[in-house]
């Protein structure tokens, strides 16, 4: 079996292509067309010496690499089994591949190279002898986090992308380690988050071409897998920003059974290949089994067979197209807010910037700072762009969620992620009435999206009905909203999305995921059939979402979505301490517990949180234990008070009670604290309240000297992601951004599910929530 391999940029030389323009005159000079200039001339004699400059070298390798493929087709009559190429040779293998025709493979080329000739400002550099996760443990260590590997060329040499006068550090960094490191002649930090502006503006350019799938399978620089069907496009602009995983690719091809690797258009990759082979050779030796693809730089290999007669389905189509369509997505993958705002603006605007659903985290922030995040993220994003607020009820105090239901609706929040929700609130149900108009046809449109986080069937039954009559006449009543608001309110749900939260990190009732799901589908089709909504509902799945494997089993349960949490938290973008960062970065399943939540606290609600290293879910629990066996702190024993004031809050009793109180009084509150003073029982419950707000703090910032009482919200799913990611660029979380995840995942669970389809005979197909919806009528 063959492989027809492309190089990319490096491999041009002076000289090159002239038999090949001699003998396709035709293109030679449509190609100088196109490109405004001589081909032959550039190539063969470069007299301006432009053949370096990357606007001019990608449309020469492209145009050297189709004719050298149409000769090779003339001259053996062979068809390859399956086409590479290295960066810009990407190209060049699909247009050999039959995905597009020569002059839009040129212009596209054109194009690019262009774009990226035009970013300042970044560097890269060669570093040889190490493996991709040896250099990824160095970059940690030496604390070149804005670094990004580019290139994993072979198992021992990386190429390395950033800002230049980080890579100018990285040289002397990796000189005094005895480390060869060589700066390559380039302008741009090629491959990494720095080339975004280039691949924003390219992906406009691509919108007016129109691409097709490959007829030979043809090996993505993005996945290191084949081309899904209707991929090209999107994988061709993620390219530019996105590592060139080219040591995974050749391990690949080797699984598939290649035996044969012919470059053409050069005489760079094939090298590579020869490095490539040797190694994977010599690890099949040292295993005694057939040689297996290893952990990629970028995203892993899910666990589904290597060898596949049909492609993967493509990450887009999972889930349903209802949901993306009403939220104006390009995935069914949304990201929850998470505790502190540790979701964002910046991971929202990644996840937005992909075509998924990001929420801005607002627990535990003031109202205040939550508006500041919100337009933080509306001057990052273009219009139509999705994104959406968490939304948390407020038991404490309804006046205060009211407060900030208003503030989200007068800043345009479209739609909110409600959580923690046990009963539809004035609140909750003012911000669903007033997004309600009359469409032309007169039925019922709902401008304000709520997307529900449930755990309970009475809670998804409430979120799944019209809202409350009594709550609904109460606010026609105080002139909250319009009399038309308050006739189509009643017409719809409360929410058209529903997740329902298996076990999870934070808050959790540590539910069941093959046991919750099915049975809340159930519940959706007796809501869809009771209220025979116009809409229809969808239903999502979150909590235990950690690797392909999981979500692809979330979307063959009947999910029309997925929502991510913990894995989140281990991001570049996750606004928590670096500390909290390296911590998580290696726990496994088993690192987690559950602990009393502290903003329900004498309810005893629970949050799952990292135990550890730290001390904080032991210590939760001792103080709920305090707290249901005693009736105040003075009924506490004198040695127990002492270990709580030493050990646990380092300050007396006393000095917890002086903030409490002040904490109360600036919120306009007193009364809060005027009823503690008067009942023993809620003074303790506020003063162990107080501890939850410390070390939820202490882990935020970082803080040295008290670890060990770090409060860390967080689930299985992270150790769950970090056992995929081992051995990988992304075992360390400055390599992990939220986008990135999102999208290894997606892509990672519809190559699992086509696996499995095609390994029972069948194909993978899900009835889109339109279809069940009629169903359900029927």
């Amino acid at each position: 079996m063959e492989a027809v391999v492309f190089p990319g940029q490096g491999a041009q030389r002076r000289g090159m292509g002239r038999e090949l323009f001699d003998a396709f005159p035709s293109l030679t000079e449509q190609a100088s067309d196109v490109l405004g200039y001589s081909v032959r001339e550039l190539c063969v004699a470069d007299p301006e010496r432009r053949l370096r400059s990357t606007e001019y070298t990608q449309p020469a390798l492209f145009v050297v690499g189709a004719l050298a493929h149409l000769k090779w087709q003339e001259e053996t009559g062979r068809s390859a089994a399956y086409f590479a190429g290295h960066s810009v040779g990407e190209y060049t293998a699909l247009h050999a591949a039959g995905a597009f025709g020569f002059e839009t493979g040129l212009r596209l080329v054109q194009r690019r190279g262009l774009l990226m000739s035009q970013a300042e400002g970044g560097g890269m550099a060669a570093v040889l002898g190490l493996g991709a996760g040896e250099l990824t443990e160095l970059l940690r260590e030496g604390g070149f986090v804005s670094l990004a590997l580019a290139n994993d060329n072979t198992p021992d040499q990386q190429v390395v992308s950033g800002a230049a006068h980080e890579i100018d550090a990285l040289e002397a960094y990796l000189s005094e380690r005895g480390v060869r490191g060589v700066r390559l002649n380039v302008s741009g930090a090629f491959h990494s988050p720095l080339m975004r502006p280039a691949q924003e503006a390219f992906a406009a350019y691509v919108r007016d071409f129109t691409l097709g799938d490959p007829e030979t399978p043809v090996i993505s620089n993005v996945t290191a897998r084949p081309h899904p069907p209707g991929g090209t496009a999107e994988l061709l602009v993620r390219q530019i920003s996105s590592a060139v995983r080219w040591t995974e690719s050749v391990r690949h091809l080797l699984d598939l059974g290649v035996e044969e690797f012919t470059e053409l258009g050069g005489s760079v990759v094939a090298k590579l290949v020869r490095q490539i082979r040797e190694a994977h050779r010599t690890d099949a030796d040292a295993s005694g089994l057939p040689p297996a693809a290893p952990a990629a730089p970028v995203r892993p290999e899910p666990a589904a067979p290597a060898a596949r007669s049909a492609p993967p389905a493509a990450p887009a189509a999972l889930g349903s197209a209802v949901f993306r369509e009403r939220l104006g997505l390009r995935h069914s993958y949304a990201a929850g807010g998470m505790y502190r705002g540790i979701a964002s603006p910046a991971m929202v605007v990644r996840l937005a910037r992909a075509g998924m659903l990001g929420f801005l985290g607002t627990g535990g922030l003031t109202p205040e700072a939550v508006e500041e995040r919100i337009l933080q993220v509306r001057r990052e994003l273009r219009e139509g762009e999705p994104f959406g607020v968490n939304f948390l009820a407020d038991h404490d105090d309804p006046a205060a969620e009211r407060r900030v239901a208003e503030m989200l609706m007068r800043r345009g929040v479209t739609v909110v992620e409600a959580a923690a929700f046990i009963g539809m609130t004035p609140a909750l149900v003012l911000y669903r009435a007033r997004g309600m108009h009359r469409g032309p046809d007169g039925a019922p449109r709902c401008a304000h999206r709520i997307v529900a986080k449930v755990s309970r069937p009475e809670v998804a039954g409430a979120f799944m009905a019209p809202p409350p009559g009594k709550v609904v006449d109460g606010l026609l009543r105080e002139g909250a909203i319009t009399g038309e608001q308050a006739e189509l309110v009643r017409q719809v749900p409360m929410s058209h999305d529903i997740t329902v939260e298996a076990d999870s990190g934070g808050h959790t009732d540590g539910g069941i995921a093959t046991v919750m799901l099915p049975a809340m589908l159930g519940l959706r089709r007796q809501a869809q059939r009771s209220h025979d909504y116009a809409e229809p509902l969808c239903m999502g799945l979150a909590g235990g979402l950690g690797t392909p494997e999981a979500v692809a089993a979330a979307f063959m349960l009947g999910a029309d979505y997925v929502l991510t949490g913990s894995v989140n938290q281990c991001t570049v973008e996750a606004d928590t301490s670096d500390a909290v960062k390296d911590m998580l970065q290696t726990i496994d399943i088993q690192d987690t517990g559950y602990a009393p939540a502290g903003d329900m606290f004498e309810m005893g609600a629970r949050v799952q949180v990292l135990r550890k290293g730290v001390f904080f879910p032991t210590r939760a629990n001792k103080l709920y234990a305090l707290y249901q066996h005693h009736d105040g702190l003075d009924d506490l024993p004198a040695k127990t008070r002492a270990l709580l004031e030493r050990s646990y809050f380092h300050r007396t009793f006393d000095e917890i009670w002086t903030e409490v109180r002040e904490h109360y009084r600036a919120k306009g509150q007193p009364e809060v604290t005027d009823k503690a003073e008067r009942q023993p029982k809620v003074k303790m419950a506020l003063v162990f309240r107080w501890y939850f707000a410390y070390s939820a703090r202490l882990a935020l910032t970082g803080q040295d000297g008290d670890k060990v009482n770090f409060q860390i919200h967080t689930g299985p799913a992270l150790g769950a992601f970090n056992q995929w990611v081992k051995g990988t660029a992304c075992e360390s979380w400055r390599a992990r951004h939220a986008d990135a995840i999102g999208l290894m995942l997606m892509e990672g669970a519809a190559e699992h599910i086509a696996a499995a389809c095609e390994s029972w005979g069948g194909t993978s197909r899900f009835a889109p929530a339109e279809e069940r919806a009629l169903a359900a009528r029927t």
